[in-house]
């Protein structure tokens, strides 16, 4: 993707569809209007016509609502959009991404190469401008002929329909979500498809921003971030998507390390020989019935003069059967998805090379495949873990934190400050919150919070979940210092954290049981169906802002 600000200077040619937004029960003409003064794109008659089709075609500017009108001829650009941004309270950056993100999808079959983009503030918005200053710009517009008289004509409340601009701040906001919307909503994977059924490469898309109060510079300063973490994301997705068969812990193992290759971290894969002599009993316990070889792969970022080293850990299953506790076949079927936190935490490290935040950052998966082979565990073995700690397996299917026990414990001698593990972890978590948000635990309030904030920020949505003193009794073993799952039935995602608490070594950490929206069924705003890659946003902009 290419961007740059519209300015009337600026060839129009060849572009292929002009957006612009319209805040719902806004006045389309006063819109149309401001749109005009501001751009100089619109002629009066077309924008009579827009505003009798939206009319029409009961177009009001509610959220998401679309209206894609051919111009004939009669307009510079092929198309225009005008598209739904409802109340002006609910019209934020998150909003923007869903909404470039949408518009992707829908202008997909048309493969657009040059798209002009208005972004402008709701006229009810708060208005810092001064009468003479909207007397100075109307008059400027109205010397360089680029509007009509008619177009500075007020609306039936006698304002004059001035182009209300963001602040530089929000316009930032705005157009790094954009950036990122479009290139998360453009995603697919046909990689097996036939060549009939291929769906064409997409074009390098040129976006031209309008009305922004903003720099060339920092257009490309906010721009770049959001295109860098889509890709990482669109590149976690692709990990998801793969089948086992291809992507097996060592296929992974050797993305991983094309990444760091490519983009100058360090990257360490260990096999069987260097984990068992690390001591990760509990990692090796859930390889022993693959046939498939495990793969540790360490990716690290050295942040100069850093004060702080972040670690983040991901769950690499990239198949779970169950093992001996075999999953009955329709909770087979996506098993391959089982790795998406460590597809999020590959993708994150991507980003984190490219934009090179103030942390250091150390970037874990445990990979292998948790399979019912002549050597799987038995309900009933006890493992040694990294710490020492012996753990009674009483459900060979609870084997996430059975190789996050050794990641955890690995992060720790790292020396690592503070550790947040993703991890599709629990099947409670999604009875409890649906495939809407992730479930969020941990030991410091402060480290949780943060992260949620960062979550809201990126558009996915975390909801803390208790860690209960009481939980930790359904743990207790009888002959071991703890069982690997506690009550069937009751509070399963708050015990596996509680689990997981042992192996933290009094280090802050959090946990994100991202087992929900990590697969959706169909796809939903800049989510796709399929593996989502949920989390390589929260923890790109968590490890950015630090």
């Amino acid at each position: 993707m290419q961007y740059r600000l519209y300015s009337p200077s600026n060839s129009t040619e060849g572009t292929d569809v002009t957006v612009i937004g319209v805040f719902q029960d806004e006045n389309i003409a006063h819109v149309l209007k401001a749109v005009l003064i501001e751009t100089g794109l619109l002629k009066d008659e077309l924008a009579a016509n827009i505003e009798q089709t939206a009319a029409y075609d009961k177009f009001t500017g509610k959220a998401n609502q679309q209206l894609l009108l051919p111009t004939y001829g009669t307009f510079p650009s092929k198309k225009i959009l005008l598209y739904g941004l409802g109340s002006n309270t609910v019209w934020n950056a998150s909003f923007s991404r869903k909404m470039s993100a949408t518009i992707a999808k829908v202008l997909r079959n048309n493969q657009p190469g040059k798209v002009i983009i208005v972004l402008r503030d709701s006229f009810e918005a708060e208005d810092t401008t001064s009468s003479a200053e909207k007397e100075a710009d109307t008059k400027e517009y109205t010397k360089k002929g680029k509007v009509s008289s008619d177009a500075q004509s007020t609306d039936s409340k006698g304002k004059t329909p001035l182009f209300k601009k963001l602040t530089e701040a929000r316009a930032k906001e705005h157009v790094r979500a954009i950036a990122e919307g479009w290139t998360l909503g453009s995603y697919s994977f046909t990689k097996y498809k036939s060549t009939e059924n291929h769906e064409k490469p997409g074009k390098d898309v040129l976006f031209e921003f309008a009305g922004l109060p903003i720099s060339e510079p920092d257009l490309a300063s906010a721009c770049h971030p959001g295109q860098t973490i889509a890709d990482a994301t669109n590149l976690a997705r692709q990990l998801i998507a793969e089948p086992a068969c291809y992507l097996t812990p060592t296929k992974l193992a050797e993305q991983a390390k094309s990444i760091a290759d490519e983009h100058g971290l360090s990257c360490q894969i260990m096999a069987e020989g260097e984990i068992e002599k690390l001591g990760m009993g509990s990692f090796l316990g859930v390889a022993r019935g693959a046939k498939e070889p495990l793969r540790f792969i360490v990716m690290k970022y050295l942040a100069p003069q850093s004060k702080k080293t972040v670690a983040i850990i991901g769950k690499g299953i990239t198949f779970d059967s169950g093992g001996l506790s075999l999953k009955p076949a329709n909770s087979m079927e996506h098993m391959k998805y089982d790795m998406a936190g460590a597809a999020a935490v590959i993708g994150a490290m991507q980003v984190v090379a490219i934009e090179k935040p103030a942390v250091s950052v150390i970037g874990i998966v445990a990979a292998t495949e948790n399979m019912p082979g002549s050597g799987a565990l038995h309900p009933g073995d006890v493992l040694q873990a990294m710490n020492g700690k012996t753990i009674e397996v009483n459900n060979t299917d609870a084997e996430g934190r059975l190789i996050l026990a050794d990641a955890l414990t690995y992060a720790v001698q790292q020396g690592a400050d503070e550790m947040i593990d993703l991890a599709t972890l629990t099947g409670a978590i999604v009875t409890a919150l649906g495939r809407v948000a992730a479930g969020i635990m941990g030991n410091n309030q402060e480290l949780i919070d943060n992260v949620i904030k960062s979550g809201a920020k990126a558009g996915e949505k975390l909801w803390q979940m208790p860690m209960f003193e009481e939980y930790k009794e359904s743990l207790k073993s009888d002959i071991a210092d703890l069982k690997n799952a506690g009550a069937r039935g009751e509070a399963g995602s708050s015990a596996a954290a509680m689990f997981l608490q042992e192996f933290c070594g009094g280090k802050t950490w959090a946990h994100l049981d991202i087992a929900g929206p990590g697969w959706l069924e169909k796809p939903r705003e800049e989510l796709n169906k399929g593996g989502t890659a949920f989390g390589v946003r929260t923890l790109s902009y968590y490890l950015l802002n630090l």
